[in-house]
């Protein structure tokens, strides 16, 4: 158990942490989440005591790490972290990496490091690159062997700093992957992420950091689907809404599609499902609305909604006189609109400037 009494962190040029308070109990797999700036990663290292706290105390199975004279290296052989930037020796190869840290710090012997090596490589699926040196792999590769090397230490207490976050999108999944299989083994573990569907899927507590601590804790459902407090709102909300309006019949389409590719990415919507959102809206807004709609007051206001359970919901209302899309002379463009969209529903509502509504659904 891991307990955090009236934390603080102060730095000279803020104070991110103000007043933790929490109790992180044996097993639990916490996802640590919330704006950039609002103290994720320095909770994180006050916890291994890679930056002490300016004042509180943490205890960690009843013992206070943060009293005076206390022997950090006791905590650190129960307590793994990692780091999204690896950290990997280059002078060394990979088996190598691993039994550094056990040979070192548990006096383990050369034969044992290297056959638990050799099996913490297996398990993330790189035991064919034991021999091979850090520059030869790919980002995914190296924290794949970043967890081997803190798995080495057998550890209790896991704790993954973002550790996705300097990998390219095609390389996250097999990280994940690893991520996902150590939360079954009853180890305490807190990830710190940006990766919110990950972060849903992986844990049973959910951290929103805010305004110095932990702004509001409960479980992935509470968190992600009904927050209690105003800040944890509006970020659930940031995430999983975009709102665009396309003002111009020249708007700029490219720039819209850089921020949906965001937007997709950041809500951790699946590729195919990522390339039919795009795809409709081409369709739909670029090839059938902006021809048809007058110049005058031009506007197409776009909305989606994501959800983890129906997908994403995209709303298009418009002005002009009433028009059903699927009235278009571009019956090219609406019949592959109509291939890749679902629960299609056209109506309009007199009261609205932007009377023509139509919506979707991706799944």
């Amino acid at each position: 158990m891991i307990e955090l009494r009236h934390v603080e962190k102060a730095f000279p040029n803020g104070t991110p942490l103000k007043d933790v308070n929490v109790t992180i109990n044996e097993g639990d797999v916490i996802s640590v989440i919330g704006p950039s700036g609002t103290g994720k990663s320095t909770l994180l290292r006050c916890i291994n005591m890679l930056g002490a706290p300016t004042k509180g105390q943490i205890f960690v199975d009843g013992e206070e790490i943060t009293a005076k004279g206390y022997d950090i290296r006791k905590v650190r052989r129960k307590m793994g972290m990692v780091f999204q930037s690896f950290n990997l020796f280059g002078h060394l190869n990979v088996i190598e990496n691993i039994m550094v840290p056990p040979m070192d710090l548990l006096g383990v012997s050369k034969q044992d490091a290297y056959d638990t090596g050799m099996k913490l490589l297996a398990q993330v699926g790189l035991a064919s690159k034991a021999m091979s040196y850090p520059e030869e792999l790919s980002g995914g590769q190296k924290q794949r062997v970043a967890i081997a090397r803190t798995l080495a230490m057998n550890p209790s207490i896991i704790l993954f700093d973002e550790p996705t976050s300097a990998l390219d999108p095609t390389m996250v999944d097999e990280v994940q992957a690893v991520i996902r299989e150590l939360a079954g083994t009853g180890k305490t573990m807190m990830i710190v992420t940006h990766e919110m569907r990950f972060a849903k899927e992986i844990c049973n507590r959910v951290f929103y950091m805010d305004e110095g601590g932990v702004y509001e804790d409960g479980t992935p459902e509470q968190i992600f689907e009904h927050p209690k407090k105003d800040n944890t709102r509006r970020f659930i909300q940031r995430l999983k809404v975009m709102h665009e309006a396309i003002n111009a019949k020249d708007f700029d389409f490219l720039s819209l599609y850089s921020r949906l590719n965001e937007y997709v990415y950041k809500s951790q919507i699946d590729a195919k499902p990522a390339y039919r959102i795009r795809q409709t809206i081409e369709e739909l807004c670029q090839q059938i609305l902006v021809p048809e709609l007058p110049d005058k007051d031009f506007l197409i206001d776009l909305v989606l909604e994501y959800s983890v359970d129906s997908g994403t919901e995209i709303t298009v209302r418009y002005g002009g006189k009433p028009f059903d899309p699927k009235d278009t002379e571009n019956t090219i463009a609406w019949s592959i609109f109509t291939s890749v969209a679902d629960k299609i529903r056209y109506r309009i509502r007199e009261a609205d400037e932007l009377h023509n509504v139509i919506s979707y659904v991706i799944q």
